[in-house]
């Protein structure tokens, strides 16, 4: 019984720890908040020049020009199917070559159509064959055009029914 220790009124209590706790939670949500303050630029931030804002906003759009293809309808099944594509394109000329690009529509016309044509079914159910499709439809412009007229070939409608 000697070795039990009994308390006495000398010793002072433990504190709790609850208000260490609060002020550990209180500091990290006021230097986050302190963090993002200064990170978003709402204080300390430079001041904003109005002027290069407006001039990075106004650029002057490129010397472009967009001549309408025809819309082609292509018969695309063979025998009773009859599966058909609607297709629609705009091409992108720079506008001193508009005029030359009008005139050598039905020229780009026949070119796109001959190869829509040849093109099969199942390489058309491939999700990535429009990319490839256009790709090879913009060479074939751009080799009826002349070297540098045509810049893209832009797809409207591509649908098949």
């Amino acid at each position: 019984m000697a070795d039990e220790e009994v308390p006495s009124e000398d010793e002072p209590k433990k504190g709790s720890k609850k208000p260490m706790i609060i002020g550990l939670v209180l500091a990290l949500v006021l230097g986050g908040g302190g963090f993002f303050a200064v990170y978003s630029g709402m204080i300390l931030a430079p001041p904003a020049e109005e002027e290069e804002i407006v001039e990075e906003m106004a650029a002057p759009l490129p010397d472009v020009a967009f001549v309408e293809v025809d819309p082609l309808i292509i018969n695309m099944g063979r025998g009773a199917t009859g599966q058909h594509l609607r297709f629609r394109a705009q091409v992108e000329v720079g506008t001193a070559y508009a005029a030359e690009v009008t005139n050598l529509m039905p020229r780009i016309v026949d070119v796109l159509n001959a190869y829509l044509r040849a093109v099969d079914m199942r390489d058309l159910e491939d999700p990535a064959a429009l990319i490839r499709l256009r790709a090879q439809m913009l060479r074939r412009v751009q080799v009826v055009a002349g070297e540098g007229r045509v810049r893209d070939l832009l797809i409207m409608e591509f649908v098949l029914s």
